[in-house]
């Protein structure tokens, strides 16, 4: 990303330096590459900038818009006066009578078995 910025911006200052608007100022050569530095160097952080938010977006899967523990009961409260804990259930070995029994060992306030699909809240 960052390379492809640099390249893009400093190929669009030769393109308009020399090619499309040639402006011969004080018998300096057209392609000065030195002047050119200051926005490859930008545009070359922005594009890798962007890129890397890009790449995190896609391996966090975001923006995720729906989640089944949305529909939990109590979690509009889980950033005011409580915290909550989730645990995916994505693990072939994952057995939830065991887990849920895991938990209630911890003596928490509330523990429940939230559907993957929105079906029970639905």
């Amino acid at each position: 990303g960052g390379l492809a910025g640099a390249i893009g911006a400093f190929y669009m200052q030769y393109y308009s330096a020399t090619i499309s608007y040639p402006w011969n100022i004080g018998g300096r050569p057209l392609n000065s590459w030195p002047s050119f530095i200051p926005l490859t160097f930008e545009l070359g952080v922005l594009g890798g900038a962007l890129c890397g938010l890009l790449a995190m977006l896609i391996a966090n899967r975001l923006p995720q818009l729906y989640h089944p523990i949305l529909n939990a009961p109590g979690f509009e409260r889980a950033s005011q006066d409580r915290f909550l804990l989730s645990i995916q259930a994505a693990d072939p070995r994952f057995d939830p009578r065991e887990t849920l029994a895991f938990l209630h060992s911890l003596q928490p306030e509330y523990a429940e078995l939230v559907p993957a699909k929105s079906e029970a809240y639905s």
